[in-house]
């Protein structure tokens, strides 16, 4: 299933630092394909590829705690332009 998150970043040094070491060492399972981030680095959207919503979120919303707000939601593949 693929998977977006949107997050609204107080702290973007904390968050993108914490991205870096998260992303490096995966749960078997879960992968993140694509991140988009702000310029200004107060906003990113994450494509992420598990089989759940409820996985990527207990796994991103420990790691993002005081600096981030996550919204998940499941993609409309059938809907959607450009996926890999």
């Amino acid at each position: 299933m693929l998977i977006g998150v949107t997050h609204t970043i107080s702290d973007p040094e904390k968050f993108f630092a914490g991205a870096q070491e998260l992303l490096g060492d995966l749960p078997k399972g879960l992968a993140c394909h694509q991140v988009f981030p702000a310029v200004d680095g107060t906003h990113a959207h994450c494509l992420w590829e598990a089989p759940s919503v409820d996985e990527v979120r207990s796994l991103i919303d420990p790691a993002t705690t005081g600096i981030a707000e996550n919204d998940y939601f499941e993609i409309n593949t059938e809907s959607a332009i450009g996926l890999p």
